[in-house]
């Protein structure tokens, strides 16, 4: 018997892929790892293993892999080395606990050198470590979750104010992070995928100006869009205050609880046209259709961006 284990399931994007996977898969198949005690309680008490994991700490997380066939590993909330290290421990306990597959949560055009996300930087470097490993793999690279900017519409919509940003005319497939639970569990039981690469993309490119057009015909609401310099857009995080890196503070129930530094360094790459990728992978990998953003407005109390859940030390 193929034993999946599934990390972060104490996180938002976690969370939902470990209700998938219980729904394609018997829980004695499944291992569930997360750094909180308290969220694992209720995954237990439907029958499934669970494991407290900390990557930040290298002794005995080998143990916590033990058994296992194939990991998911959700990439961590923080950004920089911090990052880095705990993914790099994550892979080097799974392949000394003999794992034989890494499926990781990457972001689009991750290894584009020109690519000028912050957030990129860690996901090229664990892409590259999982490759130089000899593990097989699936990089799942997601687009931008729609909630973020679901979120970030209503906020501006409570400002009686356009929605300001630095993205201009760039276009981005923006995906659910629902949808991208859903690849994560299909990706785990895939057993015809190997050493592969899936873009997990949104059903249509489209730019931040049509992004909100949808919102307006959808709620009613009339907002425009208003294109703005980076600096700017630091600015206007800076007045909520959201932290530049994550390595700062983070307000409880802040509408933001992304780092200012990996959201303008964001927009820039769409801006530059650096995340304009739209595929059919999503749709080949789960056998569904990724959820169009005119859907998730029409449900819009289901598609928000929700807490940080990072816990960990």
């Amino acid at each position: 018997m193929v034993k999946f284990l599934l990390t972060g399931v104490d996180g938002n994007l976690g969370g939902l892929a470990a209700d998938y996977l219980l729904k394609l898969t018997e829980k004695e198949n499944l291992i569930f790892g997360g750094y909180s005690k308290e969220a694992l309680v209720k995954y237990a008490e439907q029958g499934v293993e669970t494991r407290q994991m900390n990557f930040n700490h290298t002794e005995g997380l080998a143990e916590k892999f033990a058994g296992a066939d194939v990991v998911a590993l959700i990439s961590m909330p923080f950004v920089g080395e911090k990052r880095q290290a705990a993914h790099r421990n994550v892979i080097d306990a799974a392949k000394e606990a003999g794992v034989k597959k890494i499926i990781y949560t990457s972001l689009v055009n991750a290894a584009d050198p020109t690519n000028p996300s912050k957030e990129k930087i860690d996901h090229a470097y664990t892409e590259k470590y999982i490759e130089e490993s000899g593990l097989d793999y699936i990089f799942l690279r997601n687009s931008q979750y729609a909630e973020a900017m679901i979120t970030n519409y209503f906020t501006f919509v409570h400002m009686n104010a356009p929605l300001s940003n630095s993205q201009g005319d760039g276009k981005m497939a923006y995906i659910s992070r629902k949808d991208c639970a859903k690849a994560v569990a299909h990706a785990l039981l895939a057993d015809d995928l190997h050493h592969s690469i899936q873009n997990i993309n949104g059903p249509e490119l489209m730019t931040m100006a049509e992004f909100v057009q949808i919102g307006n015909e959808v709620t009613g609401n009339i907002i425009t869009y208003k294109p703005i310099t980076d600096e700017e857009n630091y600015a206007i995080f800076d007045a909520m205050g959201v932290p530049r890196t994550t390595d700062g503070e983070f307000q409880k129930d802040s509408e933001a609880p992304y780092s200012s530094e990996g959201m303008v360094t964001f927009a820039q790459a769409i801006r530059e046209g650096k995340m304009a990728l739209c595929t059919d992978d999503f749709e080949k990998l789960t056998g569904d259709k990724a959820l169009t953003v005119r859907y998730m407005f029409e449900h819009a109390a289901d598609f928000q961006v929700g807490e940080r859940h990072s816990q960990d030390n």
